[in-house]
């Protein structure tokens, strides 16, 4: 034992004592190791250290023997640091630096001011994984599914007995805010600062991102929710136009031939006795214009070009600036036709009940639910799951909306129904495979 204490102990010197004025070579192993290994490469005479020190690579002096007759040890040149840097420094104990340069005694465990283990300390272990299932790609196309699905059908049934579009859209506006500022705070996403440029192209685009739910909302209070989806079905049509006739973008020839039976079934489905009014069908192909534009304006701001940087790249960053000026835009909508009074008006008649205006909260959280599971949901599927799981969407709303509301459909009325989902999944599987061919060649 006594023998293995002595052979830990650090000498007092590393080297026989220089004559007098003599100039000690240069360790050069030391100078070329000791950037990288500090702690292993030093050596120090068992005295207290009290502050951390910093090596400079510079020869050491000639030492005076006559001056520190018991100090001619073969060190390199030793500088403290200043007080207020000193002050700072981690206080070691020259009795335990041998053994911690070689690990024989774990590091000092870094502790937080909250009493957490900080990443820094060799001792810090990191968190375990997020669960398997939140990393699924199944579980988010079903979460965007059941979301995208309850909110059309929500939306319907909130409408029929709160009547009130202009104020509902202004309602989805303020929750996008809430929980958009709310993923910002706990840093989900950093927004963007915004050039001067940059807010006015915002302020533009929130006028249509406002316009577009508004559209939305009146026209689901005056057609049927089966109707409604159809005619949504029929965005593609409008997107290629207008990207053709703005942007000068051309369409493959298969993507022009996918349209027809979505042209086709779109007449059948509407064929008839179909429960909507011209005022609603008009309105409803607005709301297919609108959307179509969003689609078109909300990809240019993301993709960079050769001439400009994307104006948001972060997703979040849309819904971040976006809810809060359509909020503000829909409610003096909402005032100005007169919609505020008529609030006035039924919630004095008693007919904004507590469960009512939970069942308004409820709504309003859907609607941002179903924003940030999309982006979600998008970032893990990608842009053919997605588009399958709204046609499909689409299929079971009609069902749905059948059961729940008592709508009649004709087998003519059903033909053109399917005709329209399955042109709409045909344009999506052929867009599919050109980006794929697009991303192969860009390699």
């Amino acid at each position: 034992m006594a023998s293995a204490s002595a052979s830990r102990q650090i000498p007092r010197t590393s080297k026989p004592l220089l004559p007098l004025g003599a100039n000690p070579p240069r360790d050069s192993a030391f100078a070329s190791n000791s950037a990288e290994y500090p702690m292993q490469s030093l050596k120090l005479p068992v005295a207290p250290l009290l502050h951390r020190i910093h090596l400079d690579s510079a020869p050491p002096k000639p030492r005076d023997e006559n001056i520190m007759p018991h100090a001619a040890i073969d060190l390199p040149r030793v500088s403290l640091r200043p007080a207020h840097k000193r002050a700072r420094s981690l206080r070691l104990a020259s009795g335990t630096l041998y053994q911690r340069a070689y690990h024989h005694e774990p590091y000092p465990v870094h502790s937080n001011p909250n009493g957490t283990v900080s990443p820094l300390s060799p001792t810090y272990k990191p968190p375990p994984p997020a669960h398997p299932i939140l990393e699924s790609s199944i579980f988010w196309l079903s979460m965007y599914f059941c979301f995208n699905l309850g909110l059309t059908l929500y939306n319907k049934g909130v409408l029929v007995r709160f009547p009130f579009p202009y104020t509902l859209s202004a309602l989805h506006a303020l929750f996008g805010t809430i929980g958009a500022s709310f993923l910002a705070k706990h840093g989900y996403f950093v927004p963007s600062v915004l050039s001067t440029r940059e807010t006015i192209v915002l302020v533009g685009f929130s006028v249509l991102y406002a316009v577009n739910i508004v559209v939305s909302n009146v026209s689901l209070q005056l057609v049927t929710i089966p109707f409604h989806q159809v005619v949504r079905a029929a965005t593609p049509i409008f997107t290629i136009l207008f990207s053709a006739v703005l942007f000068g973008t051309p369409s493959s020839y298969g993507k022009k031939v996918s349209l027809i039976p979505v042209v086709a079934g779109v007449g059948l489905a509407t064929f008839g006795d179909y429960y909507f009014t011209y005022a609603g069908f008009l309105l409803t192909l607005l709301g297919t214009l609108l959307a179509a534009f969003k689609t078109i304006f909300t990809n240019v701001l993301q993709t960079p070009t050769a001439f400009r940087p994307a104006y948001f790249r972060n997703p979040f960053d849309l819904l971040y600036y976006l809810s809060p000026l359509a909020c503000i835009e829909c409610a003096l909508l909402a005032h100005t036709t007169g919609e505020v009074d008529r609030i006035r008006v039924y919630a004095a008649a008693g007919e904004l009940s507590t469960g009512k205006v939970v069942a308004l909260a409820l709504n309003g959280c859907i609607a941002f639910g179903l924003n940030v599971v999309s982006f979600s949901a998008n970032r893990r599927v990608g842009a053919l799951g997605m588009t399958v799981a709204a046609n499909v969407k689409q299929v079971l709303t009609i069902v749905f909306a059948v059961v729940l509301f008592d709508l009649t459909i004709t087998t003519l009325n059903a033909m053109g129904i399917m005709l329209t989902l399955v042109g709409g999944a045909w344009y999506a599987w052929i867009e599919f495979v050109e980006k794929q061919k697009d991303a192969v060649r860009a390699r």
